[in-house]
């Protein structure tokens, strides 16, 4: 006689008996079958796509408080012609920065019970409609604990007979001096519910004065990723011990007046540093170093002086390492970069490619002329002590643990396919391949790899006995050609420094960025990371669209999008804007363009937001539903698992408790 098959495999039964401890009864597991289908059904929440943003906090802050404009939309969509354009601005304001806003209110005596009861009906009705599109449960999830039920109760109660008990909530609000606070709490859920899902194309530090204030906000946000970028690299490395990467982070802090960061946000101690270049260079003009924001009479202050000093000190140090690290890794193919051996100290000249050319700079004391790429006992004693404090910083390893946790070389999510630079290639049919570890590999597998081999070095930091090749790879990924994170066949720092030969400065991208703009490009980009061309797009950042002479952020037929606008400020000239944002929400994908941000201090005080322009990409003929997106699929099994539980019970396999 013939067996039937069982019902479940053995494993199945043991999954589904630990499933049952969390729904223990037949009625649980039937009213979370249907809470999950009824949330597939739902609109899909709303992401944020932002990059580059370099350290610009009091701009990025702005930009995620104002939800890239969505917040002055709604209140325009909601109270059109029904209150003035200045009540409005004003009620923008507040949702922005509730605390500072009420204390100059207060300040102003501008604040009446009357004043109060307006501006919490108002701010009701706003997040009763930010709250429109999710389910009643993430509502309560997102709200603030102090004040959940009162605003359950606000934004779900739209029955016109109850008004009184409407009224009588904020009267209560107005009458036990609470309102100041339930404007604080429930301005701030606004916010959450407007950004859905924040995601952050690379490039947080480096150039603007406040990246840890960036990261720190970027870590409170409910929900967030980010994609690696080149400057992002650099600090994961130097936080994990990479002494090229130490030296490459504190140059560009010199170089933008940006110590601060290190010092004060960090605890990173500089002294060794500031002693060795003072026993060094005080004699020194250091011409060549001083920092790019210091104009002539600044140059004169002593802090700047000093700054110029160290700037000078580290770049020859990181010169060396970074040396040390081409002429171990022959396989990089970056001898072209070994240059300082190519010097004449008499003549004031050095040796490119075959070619003299002037060097504005020849006072090198630390400079071994028989062995220029070996730090001389003091250097590598600061290095040593430096490197010490980056490895104890408990604040740096605490971010730089998000950004391994929540970033990568790449993301998938929702149909995007999300990275910082460029996939490198050789031609528009083919993707330029890379030796790691002797085995040749491009595409998404060189992405992979790379991101795996960051991964191990944060997990042997401070381990000597670790592979040394990973710490390599980790400070190629800053400089090398092949670099998805870079793209470009060389990084002129050294040129850019001594010489004033423009031709040097040149820095030549991969063909990447040339092939970006066509559609087949991007299918094959597309199809190499298993995602569908027509339904898919790509998400970079990294270099700048230079917006003022006609260049557009949309690529490859809608396929592409490049939404480095320039949020730092050295970039704005190039940009003539101030930054993107993409929105991908539930009926569109929309490309927000900001003009530059006043101050924090002026949007308080004037009530000046950032001047942002839409352009809807695409617009669907169906609103998309959280069953179309990742989290779909996962809910999708989640249900099915759910109905095989429900199955085991009906049929007495697992008894219900």
């Amino acid at each position: 006689m013939k067996q039937s098959k069982p019902l479940f495999e053995k494993d199945e039964i043991r999954f589904l008996k630990l499933l049952s401890q969390r729904f223990p009864t037949a009625q649980s597991v039937s009213t979370e079958i249907i809470n999950l289908e009824a949330i597939i059904r739902l609109p899909k929440g709303t992401e944020h796509f932002l990059t580059d943003i370099h350290g610009e906090y009091e701009t990025f802050n702005h930009i995620l408080r104002n939800a890239s404009g969505v917040v002055r939309r709604n209140i325009e969509e909601i109270f059109g012609k029904s209150i003035t354009v200045n009540e409005k601005n004003q009620l923008a304001t507040l949702i922005y920065y509730p605390e500072e806003k009420l204390e100059l209110l207060r300040k102003n005596a501008a604040i009446s019970d009357e004043w109060y009861y307006v501006t919490l009906f108002r701010l009701v009705k706003v997040a009763r409609e930010a709250s429109l599109k999710y389910t009643r449960s993430k509502v309560r999830k997102t709200m603030p604990k102090d004040f959940a039920y009162i605003i359950d109760e606000l934004i779900n109660e739209t029955n016109v007979r109850k008004e009184k008990y409407i009224d009588g909530i904020l009267q209560s609000i107005i009458t036990i001096e609470r309102a100041p606070h339930f404007i604080v709490a429930i301005s701030g859920f606004i916010q959450r519910l407007l950004i859905d899902r924040l995601h952050i194309i690379g490039d947080i530090f480096d150039r603007g004065p406040d990246a840890s204030k960036v990261m720190q906000t970027i870590l409170d946000h409910h929900s967030f990723d980010i994609q690696w970028g080149n400057h992002d690299i650099i600090w994961i490395g130097a936080a994990s011990g990479i002494d090229a990467h130490i030296a490459e982070v504190i140059r560009f802090s010199a170089r933008y007046e940006n110590l601060d960061t290190l010092e004060d946000a960090y605890g990173v101690n500089l002294f060794p540093l500031l002693t060795f270049a003072i026993t060094h260079y005080n004699n020194d003009p250091c011409d060549c170093f001083t920092p790019k924001s210091t104009n002539d009479q600044k140059s004169r202050d002593t802090s700047t002086r000093i700054t110029t000093m160290m700037h000078k000190a580290i770049s020859v140090i990181g010169w060396k390492l970074e040396g040390q690290v081409i002429k171990r890794n022959p396989k990089f193919n970056l001898e072209d970069r070994l240059l300082l051996h190519k010097i004449n100290y008499e003549k004031g000249t050095i040796n490119i490619d075959g070619k003299e050319y002037p060097i504005k700079d020849t006072y090198f004391p630390t400079v071994d002329k028989k062995d220029p790429y070996k730090l001389t006992p003091e250097e590598a004693e600061v290095m040593d002590k430096l490197r010490f404090n980056f490895l104890n910083s408990e604040k740096l390893q605490r971010h730089i643990n998000v950004l391994i946790g929540k970033g990568g070389m790449y993301l998938k999510y929702n149909g995007n396919l999300l990275f910082h630079g460029c996939i490198p290639m050789i031609n528009e049919n083919e993707f330029e391949k890379f030796d790691f570890n002797g085995e040749l590999v491009s595409g998404k597998e060189l992405c992979d790899k790379f991101d795996r081999a960051v991964r191990r070095c944060r997990v042997n930091r401070a381990n000597l006995n670790s592979p040394q090749q990973d710490f390599d790879y980790c400070w190629y990924l800053w400089c090398g050609p092949c670099s998805p994170l870079f793209g470009k066949k060389k990084m002129a720092t050294f040129e850019r420094y001594l010489t004033d030969d423009t031709e040097l400065h040149k820095e030549e991208q991969n063909i990447y960025f040339k092939l970006r703009d066509n559609e087949k490009t991007a299918d094959l980009i597309l199809k190499e990371f298993g995602l569908d061309p027509e339904k898919s797009h790509i998400i970079n950042g990294h270099m700048p669209v230079k917006v003022i002479k006609g260049e557009k952020p949309v690529k490859a037929n809608n396929r592409l999008f490049v939404i480095d606008g320039g949020m730092s400020k050295p970039y704005r000239k190039e940009t003539g804007i101030s930054g993107y944002t993409l929105i991908f929400n539930s009926t569109s994908l929309v490309l927000v363009e900001h003009q530059p941000f006043c101050s924090k201090s002026k949007a308080i005080n004037e009530e000046i937001d950032i001047t942002s322009s839409r352009q809807i990409i695409t617009l669907s003929a169906e609103p998309i539903c959280v069953g179309d997106t990742d989290i779909g699929e996962d809910l999708r099994m989640q249900i099915n698992d759910l109905k095989n539980l429900l199955k085991a019970y009906q049929v007495g396999l697992i008894k219900e408790q």
